[in-house]
């Protein structure tokens, strides 16, 4: 069993910025993909970032190309997502994931562990 555990979120006005992190156990950290997905309100969970294992893959959604940034450091079994420039349409609750099959994944459904999320809430 794997347990991923988000944090690092709460409230910031528009253009500001956030550092998500994943804490992840149980498995050898450096044999899984970790992924962000967001889900607004009514909306679906959505992707947002992923890493590959040692940190040299990475792939993003274009609606945060540019302002998010996703890195690990396999040594703290941690995951991270800096935000910036965030605006109100990133509120959201933000879930970390990981999977440890493929070599990187973006899709929901290729993930086998999931956190609780972390609320970010950006306001105008």
């Amino acid at each position: 069993q794997v347990h991923v555990v988000e944090s690092g979120g709460g409230l910031v006005q528009a253009g500001g910025s956030l550092r998500l992190s994943c804490a992840a156990s149980g498995r050898t950290f450096r044999s899984y993909a970790m992924g962000w997905f967001r889900q607004a309100p009514g909306k679906e969970r959505k992707f947002v970032a992923a890493i590959g294992w040692s940190g040299g893959i990475t792939s993003y959604a274009d609606f945060v190309k540019g302002r998010f940034t996703i890195s690990r450091d396999n040594a703290e079994n941690t995951v991270y997502l800096q935000m910036n420039d965030l605006k109100p349409e990133d509120t959201a609750v933000y879930y970390c994931a990981a999977d440890y099959r493929r070599p990187i994944a973006t899709m929901k459904d290729e993930y086998d562990y999931w956190g609780q999320g972390t609320q970010v809430t950006v306001s105008s």
